[in-house]
Order: structure tokens, then sequence, then C-alpha cells
């Protein structure tokens, strides 16, 4: 394969006035998984919890491919693999060293899992694949009314909790120590990454999830530290990385995955590209600043 057959793979948008109405279902769920991840990423950034994301994602393909195996439900398969996983390293890793040891206990124990019952599957191979790299035209009517059915129910979750849980997050032994239930909401918000995962998979695959809900959240705080504008720079970040991403892979012969991360990636550098910048002229700004002090002091003294 040359060059111009690999441009040709990755983007041929002939007939792509026809094809966009078959992915109506996909971009409705990906503007839908863009503000979920947005959301629940700034709260996995602030928690420490980027691994346990690649972990809950592990278990979460393995349930998806069971479901696979047996014929059923593939979104509830997922669903059922992630809050599992996301229950226990909620209930057994409190601590971030312990929850990274049992993490790469679950995770590797979780995709083994996964190809195990992809190897025993004898059904199309697209659906294996999909599993891991995601679909650009997997998501049907019912699986579009139980994802939004899904995310309503973690966003009310989410805002219900948003106050106490930031607490927790920002000083957990503060917010014990003022009766915040850090312990319960430390379960509650691993069900709540644990559904989200589970609902990115469908879109953007197993192997891939990182780039729907961690890189958005991680590209907005690199430009600034407001808690109010990091959340919604996340939620555009994300929303534009997937539903761009859709778009593009209409045009080509590739999975969706490469170009949901490809987006995402290059919103990451150029906001940590400005967040450099405006840290450098911070940083040189001071500097004069105390030149400016050290200056007057010395006036003075000679006066």
């Amino acid at each position: 394969m040359d060059v111009q057959d690999i441009l040709e793979a990755v983007f041929t948008f002939d007939n792509y006035a026809q094809l966009l109405p078959l992915v109506r279902n996909s971009l409705i769920a990906g503007a839908v998984l863009g503000v979920l991840g947005g959301l629940i990423g700034t709260f996995v950034m602030m928690r420490d919890l980027a691994f346990a994301v690649h972990g809950i994602a592990e278990l979460s393909f393995a349930g998806a491919a069971f479901a696979l195996l047996v014929g059923a439900n593939v979104v509830a398969g997922s669903l059922v693999g992630s809050v599992l996983a996301a229950l226990v390293l909620g209930l057994m890793g409190i601590r971030a060293r312990d929850r990274n040891s049992i993490i790469g206990v679950v995770m590797p124990f979780g995709l083994g899992l996964g190809i195990l019952f992809l190897a025993l599957y004898e059904g199309r191979a697209a659906n294996k694949f999909g599993l891991l790299t995601g679909q650009i035209v997997s998501v049907d009517d019912v699986q579009l009314n139980l994802l939004l059915g899904c995310a309503v129910v973690v966003i009310v979750a989410l805002i219900a909790i948003w106050r106490p849980l930031t607490f927790a997050s920002a000083d957990a032994d503060l917010a014990e120590a003022r009766g915040v239930p850090v312990r319960g909401l430390s379960i509650l918000f691993m069900v709540l990454l644990g559904v989200s995962v589970a609902l990115s998979i469908q879109v953007v695959g197993a192997l891939l999830v990182l780039a729907l809900l961690i890189t958005p959240a991680a590209a907005a705080l690199k430009v600034t530290s407001a808690p109010g504008l990091v959340v919604l720079l996340s939620v555009v970040f994300a929303c534009t990385s997937v539903v761009g991403g859709i778009l593009l892979a209409l045009g080509g012969r590739i999975p969706i995955s490469p170009y949901v991360t490809t987006i995402s990636f290059a919103i990451y550098l150029v906001c940590r590209l400005v967040g450099s910048r405006r840290t450098a002229r911070r940083s040189r700004r001071a500097v004069l600043s105390s030149g400016r002090v050290r200056a007057a002091g010395d006036g003075r003294q000679g006066a």
C-alpha cells in the first residue's frame, strides 16, 4: 500500500451526503457522550483516576464480549462489567497506591476474559473488532435510547453530588473532618464512572476510551484553573473530538477511534502550547516585578 492508497483509505468523501443520515444516531450519541465525558472527566483528573478508567474499560470490554458470545445485549453486558469493576475499585482501593495495585491485577484479567470470549465467538469479525475500536454505525435506536437514559441518570446524579464531591476531591481529609461522607461519595462516583466508560465504549471502543474521558479534561486544565471554565472547555473539547471524529470517519474506510483520538490529541497539544506560553509570560512578569522592587529598594537605601 503506497501513500496514495493510505490517504484514500483515511479521507474518501465519495457519496458523503448519502452516507450522513446513516450516522444520525451515532452523532447524537457522540454529542451526549461528549457532555458526559467532559463532566466526569474533570473529576477523574481531580481524583487521579486516569489509570482506573483503563482498568474499568478492560472489564467492560469483557462484559460486552461475553454478551456478544451468548447473544445478549452488548450494552447491558458492558454496563455490568464496568459497574462490577467500579465497585471493586471503589470498595477495595481507597488509597491511590492500593487502587493502582488492584487495577494492575484486575486489568489483565478483564482483558484476558474478553479475548477468550471473542475467540469463542463465531459471528462477524466486525463485531469483535468494533468492541475494541468502536463502530461508526453501531448505535441503533434501542442502544441510543438506553444510552440517553443512562447518560441522563449519570449527569443528574453527578450534579446532585457536585459540591461535596468537589470538596472531597480537593481535600479528602478536610472533607471527612467536616462530615462529608468521603467513602460513600468515592464509591458512588466510581459507579458513575463505570457507567460512563461502558457507554463510551460503544462509540470509541475499549482500547481508546481514555481519549474521551481523560484527554479533554487534561487539555482544559492546561489553559485554565477556574473550575467552571475547566468543565465548560472539557465538554466542548470532548464533543468536538467525538462528533468531529464521527464526521471524518464517515469519509474514510477505517474505524472511528483513530479520528477521535487524533482530534483529541491535537486539542491537547494546542492547549499545552497555550498553557506553556502563559506560564512563560507570568514568569517573565514575576521576574520584572521582582527587579523593579529591588531597584526601588536600592533607590530608597541610597537616598
